[in-house]
């Protein structure tokens, strides 16, 4: 029997490895070392099928074995059966039965990075870096992100429970969340707010993200815009080329925005401005906070290393890692981290984030207070939405810069 699976073992070993294993003489020692690697795997599988006090199915050995050592790697890391492969394929197209929360594991937690705006989790007030120790009566210790994922989509109109840790916090938090079908908005609330300043909310990166985003310009322009707020904050990401089209809207043609590098070449990769009639003179801010990752964070970064934006607010959330999936041959695959982003300068993103120009905190409140005071402002006459900028002390640092920006221009222009 051992025998048996040793051979199997590495059967497979050679066939996921052997184009890449070299058996010159400076290999051969790291070759010996795998193989009795192997082999001390498989004495264990043998144990364990001999000796464990149930009948075992060696597949389902394999497969908890490939999942532990995948999860050993780092957070985004995974090993999928081919049922959760088959789920990460299905395209959902920004709908679907579920609460509105952007998740990844940071510190061994299952931590939100943001909650999308107007879904459940953020009506209900999850907050970005809350911690989720409980999802109904499962603790999350140990959960993968997909097992999360899972427990928190599903049918819409059903309740979810959700316990939640939150750092500024002395006690649990308990929420009630119902899901809901989630239609996210790539962006909200264009319009001047003052002295030709305009502002553009942008809640994700998507399909049509950048032509939305030409719209509002367009809008703007036409009501004299003199400078701009783009507002990232909550922002997780999304479409990787999204992001980097939106960066090049407001950089010159062939600038480095991005780049990745990992073991492999073929891993290191640049991602580069290519944006006709590019916004180059038009002063420029840049809001973020710890619900800014990926790509809001990859905006931020080339923009400021390029001194293109002025960036405002707190620390990115640092999500800068590149998963690659790679399909196996019994339906299964392998998502795993090959390579890092950084941006132009070299500054890496992935677990540092994005560092503002001007650093500046919204005041801390009593959290319960802080959600009734946000849903009031939001209301107007007519049941319309609005938001009152001249509450958020970060929206007017970036009015305050982008005026003294202007006052320099204009000074410039008089001395001429």
């Amino acid at each position: 029997m051992r025998k048996n699976i040793f051979i199997g073992i590495l059967f497979l070993v050679i066939l996921f490895f052997g184009s890449k294993i070299s058996f010159s003489d400076n290999k051969n020692k790291d070759n010996d070392q795998l193989y009795k690697q192997v082999e001390l795997f498989s004495d264990t599988l043998a144990v364990i099928q001999k000796e464990y006090v149930s009948e075992t199915k060696i597949k389902d050995l394999i497969y908890g074995a490939l999942k532990g050592m995948l999860a050993s790697l780092d957070p985004h890391s995974q090993f999928m059966d081919p049922d959760t492969y088959n789920e990460l394929k299905v395209e959902t197209r920004g709908k679907f039965g579920g609460l509105g929360i952007e998740i990844t594991i940071k510190d061994g937690l299952l931590t939100v990075i943001t909650p999308l705006e107007d879904t459940p989790a953020w009506k209900v007030g999850i907050k970005p870096g809350d911690h989720i120790v409980k999802i109904n009566d499962d603790l999350t210790r140990d959960m993968t992100l997909t097992d999360a994922v899972k427990k928190m989509r599903g049918l819409p109109q059903e309740a979810v429970n959700i316990t939640v840790l939150r750092d500024n916090e002395k006690k649990l938090l308990e929420f009630k969340i119902i899901r809901d079908i989630i239609k996210i908005k790539d962006i909200k609330y264009v319009r001047i707010l003052e002295n030709g300043i305009g502002y553009i909310r942008l809640i994700e990166f998507r399909e049509n993200t950048l032509q939305e985003l030409n719209n509002a310009l367009s809008v703007l322009s036409k009501q004299k815009m003199k400078a701009l707020i783009i507002d990232l904050r909550n922002n997780p990401g999304g479409l990787l080329d999204v992001a980097v089209k939106v960066t090049g809207r407001f950089l010159p043609p062939n600038k480095m925005i991005a780049y990745t590098k990992g073991r492999q070449k073929n891993q290191d990769l640049e991602f580069s401005s290519d944006a006709k009639n590019a916004i180059l003179d038009l002063p420029l801010a840049i809001l973020i906070n710890e619900g800014s990752a990926s790509g809001s964070e990859i905006v931020a970064g080339a923009l400021q290393d390029y001194k293109r934006a002025i960036i405002i607010g707190t620390k990115s959330f640092g999500k800068g890692s590149v998963q690659t999936v790679v399909p196996l041959g019994d339906g299964s695959a392998l998502r795993l981290t090959t390579s890092h982003y950084f941006t132009p300068s070299g500054k890496i993103i992935h677990g540092k984030g994005v560092i503002p120009d001007i650093l500046v905190s919204r005041e801390k409140t009593d959290s319960e207070e802080e959600d009734n005071k946000a849903k009031q402002s939001e209301k107007l006459p007519g049941g319309k939405k609005d938001f009152d900028y001249k509450a958020d002390e970060q929206v007017l640092r970036a009015v305050n810069a982008l005026e003294a920006i202007e006052f320099y221009k204009q000074s410039a222009k008089n001395e001429k």
